[in-house]
């Protein structure tokens, strides 16, 4: 089998720098779609982009069905065939606009590549996704030991991602000069920080605990008179590798390098959850923590906006949509305790709705609206 389509690759090549270049796409984003592009490909056993017809569309569909994840060994999840499909329908609603291209492909033949509507409605599905409670995280915390460089880093990295709720690809790329303690503030500078959507962040520490705020600050103190980092070393330096004698690799200590990747955190993050006795909760996981902790202990839509653009979402309803979903065992509680409380009953009968209550609602709802 043919692996490579000359002619294929140059206009792959083409659509893949629009993106980049003209559509402003990630790196990571254009490596997705590439991807994507090459499946497709080999299921077509290589043909020529011009020669395409809607059953290539539908045989791509059936052969993703068979196709399993690396990772898991499973079927791809429909999700993952959505976000495919739509990769590649994107490319040739492109294609069919190119010359050499538009007389051969038709737009509307694009919309084979959709998924159907019962796939879709499962692939768009949310699903309760496992949050940390803080007493977790600091059981964590107080179950981690400090006895050397690497572990004293290893515990101010999982205590700071609780403290600020950064994203794990900035906390990698973050320098000292980007904490001020006695301001409690971070400034995610996008021209150097891996933010998200490189857009700069600044925010301060969330008030989970003073213990929680303690390990970070002892962590940057002893970085910068202990170890005599500077503003644009790492807060959290990768870990320096050396040979022994008998050319075996060892952790030597730390080094003034940032991390390049988030695989790191990810492995320090598991093994500290398993080592006490918990499951496994990412980095990310913690952002949800904290959104569920601020529909807590906010008590106006003001006090809530700020704790949502202290997460850094500009809207506050991103926070409510995508990080703020109420657990399963916890709408059982509130559910339990709204039955038993006294002014749970009413009298109303259906289409009869309490205006005084309905009012309450709207007004609160029109409050955030206009503080997002």
């Amino acid at each position: 089998m043919r692996k490579r389509h000359p002619k294929n690759e140059r206009i792959k090549r083409r659509y893949l720098t629009y993106l980049e270049e003209a559509d402003r796409q990630s790196n990571r984003t254009t490596d997705q779609v590439a991807a994507s592009l090459f499946q497709f490909e080999r299921s077509t056993g290589f043909k020529d982009f011009a020669a395409f017809h809607i059953e290539q569309a539908r045989k791509f569909k059936r052969d993703m069905e068979g196709f399993k994840s690396p990772r898991s060994g499973k079927p791809l999840a429909k999700a993952t065939m959505k976000s495919r499909l739509a990769h590649v329908k994107a490319f040739f609603q492109w294609l069919a606009r190119e010359p050499g291209y538009k007389s051969k492909i038709r737009y509307s033949d694009c919309d084979y590549f959709n998924l159907s509507a019962n796939d879709t409605r499962i692939a768009n599905g949310t699903r309760e996704q496992p949050v940390p409670s803080a007493e977790q995280i600091r059981h964590v915390l107080n179950s981690m030991k400090t006895e050397t460089d690497i572990k004293k880093r290893n515990r101010a990295l999982i205590a700071f991602t609780f403290l600020t709720g950064a994203r794990d690809d900035a906390i990698a790329s973050l320098s000292l000069k980007h904490i001020e303690l006695e301001n409690r503030k971070i400034f995610q500078d996008a021209r150097v920080v891996r933010t998200k959507n490189r857009k700069t962040i600044t925010s301060w520490f969330f008030p989970v605990g003073e213990d929680v705020e303690e390990i970070v600050r002892d962590w940057v103190r002893f970085l910068l008179h202990e170890k005599l980092f500077g503003p644009d070393d790492p807060i959290f330096p990768s870990t320096r590798i050396g040979q022994r004698d008998d050319h075996r690799f060892v952790v030597v200590g730390l080094s003034r390098n940032h991390w390049s990747t988030t695989g790191p955190i990810r492995k320090i993050f598991k093994e500290a959850f398993e080592s006490a006795g918990l499951p496994y909760f990412n980095p990310h996981s913690f952002r949800s923590t904290l959104a569920q902790i601020g529909e807590r202990v906010c008590k106006t839509p003001e006090e809530f906006k700020a704790w949502s653009q202290n997460i850094g979402h500009e809207k506050v309803t991103t926070t409510f949509t995508n990080y703020g979903q109420v657990s399963s065992h916890r709408q059982a509680e509130i559910l339990h305790s709204l039955t038993h409380r006294p002014d749970a009953s009413t009298n109303l009968k259906p289409g009869e709705p309490d205006e005084d209550t309905i009012q309450r609602v709207l007004d609160h709802l029109k409050k955030i609206t206009e503080q997002s």
